[in-house]
Formats: structure tokens, C-alpha cells, sequence
């Protein structure tokens, strides 16, 4: 991760902030448990579970769902932060977030599309009872000028986001990578002209995303594409149909 920008630009009362400060570090110093619970998973199993999705995407959905079960997984600070720039500057009102794990990212969100409307929403998903139920926690922690702003779709997003969907000004994709493209061919036609998608870990994990990027980056397509050199890479697309 980046040095967090400074002074922050994100607005929100000192109870949020503090809260923020302390999921971001949480999730730091649970980083070296993540490594360490994928190389075990490796030595176990023989196999690379973020590599498996090249042959069988569903098993390895599966198993890395499996395995990071109690695990944060969020997004950089910098990351975060850059993404509540996008929402201001871009004035979007109505944004899917595909992958809220603990809700870190969503928090980001909600803030930025609260400035924007009162009247918009970001809609979560999150596969994981548990990890929804920790977001929930999260989200009420940080109180009402977040809380309202959220709805969380709990189940399988291809599913939950098949429906219910208005337009979409921003998509995030914070998932495993083989639920990448098909959930942007989901949300897709809900997509407003000029919306952004942001997807993360596009450069280390770019194998996992061949075929998205491949999708994305196709000049007869509605989509322009450009990588942000954050850490592992943060893919920003435009939808211009």
C-alpha cells in the first residue's frame, strides 16, 4: 500500500474516521495470516488456489472463499480514498460495491454518495453470512451518516444483482477473479453513459483477469480502460456506449 495521502480528503464526523483508522489497521496486521494461510493452503492441497481459476473458476472461487472466511481482504486506504475522490468528482448517486467482505470500502462509498444526494445509495454484496453480519456491526458502528446510505445484498451477487438495479453510475469489483467479467456483463446494461468500473489487483493478479481486460479493453467495445499504477494495480474503466 501507498502512503496515505495527507491531509485526508475524506469528510466525516471523528467517531467514522477513528473507526476508519482502525479497520485499516486491523487489516494490515492481518496481512502476514493471510499470506501465510494461502502458502499453507498451497503446501496441503498442491495447489495454488488463486491460480486454480484457470481450469476450474467455480472451485477456486470456492476454496479462496473458504479460506478467507475470517480474513479482511479490504481495500488499500489509498485505494479507498481515491475512490471517494471518484465518487465526488464523477457525482455519482448510485454505486454497486461486488465484494463488501467486512465493509471497509462501503464506508468510503456511502460518505462520498452521501455528499452527493441525499437520496442515493450504495448497493453491497457479500456471499458470506459471517463476513455480512461483521459489516452490519461495522456499518452501525460508524451511525447514520453511513448506515442509511447502504444496502446489502446478501448471497450469490450474480444472483442478488440480477434484479433491483435502477442504473449504476460506479461499480466497484472487489472479488475473486473468475466472478469478475461475468458480474460486469450482469450489471451492465444498468450502466449509466460515462459510469466508472474500478476493478482491483488488476496487475498482480492479471492472469486471474485475462479475460475481463480482454472484454474491457476491446476498441469496438463501449469501454475505455486505463491502470493506475496503485499497488497491485487498480484498473478505472469508463463506459462510453
Amino acid at each position: 500500500m501507498a502512503a496515505p495521502s495527507s491531509p485526508s480528503p475524506v469528510r466525516a464526523s471523528p467517531k467514522v474516521i477513528d473507526l476508519l483508522t482502525r479497520l485499516h489497521k486491523q487489516s494490515i496486521d492481518q496481512d502476514p495470516e493471510v499470506n501465510a494461510t494461502l502458502n499453507s493452503a498451497i503446501e496441503l492441497r498442491k495447489h495454488d488456489p488463486t491460480e486454480l481459476h484457470k481450469h476450474d473458476p467455480i472451485e477456486s472461487t470456492r476454496e479462496l472463499n473458504e479460506l478467507m472466511l475470517d480474513k479482511f481482504v479490504a481495500l488499500d486506504q489509498d485505494k479507498c480514498e481515491f475512490l471517494y475522490q471518484l465518487v465526488l468528482a464523477t457525482g455519482a448517486k448510485h454505486v454497486v460495491e461486488a465484494g463488501t467482505s467486512f465493509g471497509v470500502s462501503t464506508i468510503y462509498l456511502a460518505l462520498a454518495i452521501s455528499e452527493n444526494s441525499k437520496e442515493g445509495k450504495v448497493i453491497a454484496t457479500e456471499k458470506e453470512a459471517s463476513k455480512a453480519a461483521r459489516a452490519r456491526e461495522h456499518w452501525r458502528e460508524a451511525g447514520e451518516e453511513v448506515e442509511k446510505y447502504i444496502e446489502l445484498r446478501e448471497g450469490d451477487l450474480l444472483e442478488t444483482l440480477k434484479s433491483g438495479l435502477e442504473k449504476v453510475d460506479l461499480l466497484l469489483l472487489d472479488i475473486w477473479t473468475p466472478l469478475v467479467l461475468p458480474t460486469l456483463k450482469t450489471v451492465q446494461s444498468c450502466l449509466t453513459p460515462g459510469a466508472v468500473i474500478v476493478a482491483d489487483n488488476t496487475i498482480s493478479s492479471a492472469a486471474g483477469y485475462a479475460d475481463f481486460l480482454s472484454y474491457v479493453r476491446d476498441p469496438a467495445g463501449p469501454f475505455r480502460n486505463l491502470t493506475l499504477p496503485y499497488t497491485n494495480g487498480l484498473e478505472v474503466i469508463v463506459y462510453r456506449p
